[in-house]
């Protein structure tokens, strides 16, 4: 069997959730079938050697252009002269783009419809071409695979897609994360000038990440209770908001809220550890990564009642009703006074990680390859 598989989300030298998505699924699953031949298409600009194995080939077919016209070229084609060329049992595509001018078995990997719920977070370009295309793509597919109940409802529902043409394949947690010992801790404080406890973020401060209302219930907490803790936010500010900007003009703890910008796994494995907890309430995602890691890494959970974290979270955290600024921020007191419920926290996140491994993420979505074969 040959699988020709998408892999230009991998143009970025720094893995965003996809990236990581397809690394850790393909780099366990491809040596699990040496019977296959996989041939990935790659940017120009690829140099890793996340798949070095004898049943690999890589092609570079895509020149490292930016742009949803440039899309639909790349798709309509280069694709369909590669898989002509090449005749594979199927196309598996990592970021959810397919041809739509080709004879070939397709799969796409569809994460969520963020772009259907909260098309204005989008550049206009952007936003035009995943909601043009998406659906197309969706009834094109002979199968589709996705990450959580929540997300393949939504294709069903939004699409009108049949139930039976839908694998959730979940998602799974990097084993670098764990609980660190106090010196860790204390380690991490001084590097990044933290100088008391801290409630943590990680992910691109998108606008559905809902880092607006996270700061005002913050705001709200430290007024409430005078508290001295802090609020730490890691990730890249896209586009420059100006609403975080905006909002952190207007809060009276702006001294107390920390930006560390992105950072590399070594240290988000410390600053998540050395958390009294991780609040993350976005008002939609198609997973919820965030929330395993800190299961793995023992760190209470605040977030959100909405989309497929509660299915994520389980009995394992706090959920919130992201649009309630004062829901968020009676639970940030709740967990910084209760010592027991953090404690409990950790002992119901300690059996909800069980669910989510990579391993069987990557045995779901072969199996869903055979299905869509």
């Amino acid at each position: 069997m040959v699988v020709v598989v998408n892999c230009w989300v991998l143009r970025n030298k720094e893995l965003d959730g996809i990236g990581n998505f397809t690394v850790e699924t393909l780099s366990r699953m491809i040596p699990m079938h040496p019977e296959v031949k996989f041939m990935l298409l790659v940017d120009r600009g690829y140099q890793e050697d996340y798949f070095n194995f004898p049943n690999v080939s890589l092609h570079k077919v895509f020149p490292a252009l930016r742009h949803p016209l440039l899309y639909v070229w790349f798709m309509e084609t280069v694709v369909p002269r590669f898989l002509k060329k090449y005749s594979p049992d199927l196309f598996l595509s990592m970021d959810g783009f397919l041809s739509l001018s080709t004879k070939t078995k397709q799969l796409p990997v569809i994460y969520d419809l963020n772009f259907e719920h909260y098309p204005d977070d989008l550049k206009f370009k952007n936003r035009i071409y995943y909601r043009t295309f998406f659906k197309r793509f969706a009834h094109k597919a002979s199968r589709i695979a996705t990450i959580s109940e929540f997300s393949k409802k939504d294709i069903i529902d939004r699409y009108a897609i049949q139930e039976g043409k839908i694998d959730n394949v979940s998602c799974g947690v990097k084993q670098r994360f764990r609980p660190i010992n106090l010196q860790e801790k204390d380690a991490c404080k001084q590097r990044y000038n933290i100088n008391e406890d801290y409630f943590f973020f990680i992910g691109s401060m998108h606008p559905r990440k809902n880092i607006v209302r996270l700061i005002k219930a913050f705001d709200s907490f430290k007024r409430e209770t005078g508290s001295k803790i802090k609020l730490v936010l890691s990730g890249h500010i896209l586009w420059g908001d100006s609403r975080i900007q905006s909002v952190m003009s207007e809060i009276h703890c702006a001294h107390d809220i920390i930006f560390t910008g992105r950072v590399n796994d070594e240290d988000l494995v410390l600053l998540l550890g050395a958390a009294l907890a991780l609040c993350f309430v976005p008002t939609i995602e198609g997973f919820g990564l965030p929330i395993v890691e800190a299961f793995q890494a023992e760190v209470p959970v605040l977030c959100s009642n909405t989309t497929s974290m509660p299915e994520v979270a389980g009995n394992a955290a706090i959920l919130v009703n992201p649009f309630n600024i004062n829901e968020i921020a009676a639970a940030m007191k709740k967990l910084v006074m209760d010592r027991g419920l953090r404690n409990n926290l950790i002992i119901c996140g300690r059996e909800q990680r069980k669910l989510f491994t990579w391993q069987n993420t990557a045995e779901r979505l072969y199996a869903c390859i055979m299905k869509g074969c």
